[in-house]
């Protein structure tokens, strides 16, 4: 038995170097374009007018306080209907 090779030719040469060319120029594209996203997230940092330390402590504070208040008005919350339950469940007998 014979086996004839068959050459595959397109208009700029063949099959595998065309597949490889528009990998090359995706790949060159993809990171042309990271770099301009990582450039233009660096300017936009330097725009970015920071917190002091204080206005990070005081802050911090109040959100400290907010969750402990209502942490404790909804444990609260939690306690009275936990009572009122029970004592509908002990008025019907269940």
């Amino acid at each position: 038995m014979a086996t004839q090779a068959v050459k595959v030719k397109n208009g700029e040469g063949n099959a595998i170097t065309g597949a490889a060319a528009g990998l090359g120029e995706k790949i060159s594209r993809t990171l042309a374009e990271t770099k301009e996203f990582l450039h233009d997230t660096r300017l936009e940092l330097k725009q970015i007018t920071w917190p002091t330390r204080e206005d990070v402590v005081s802050t911090t504070w109040v959100v400290l306080v907010t969750v402990a208040f209502f942490g404790v008005f909804l444990w609260l919350v939690d306690l009275g209907v936990n009572r009122a339950v029970q004592a509908i469940f002990k008025k019907f007998g269940v």
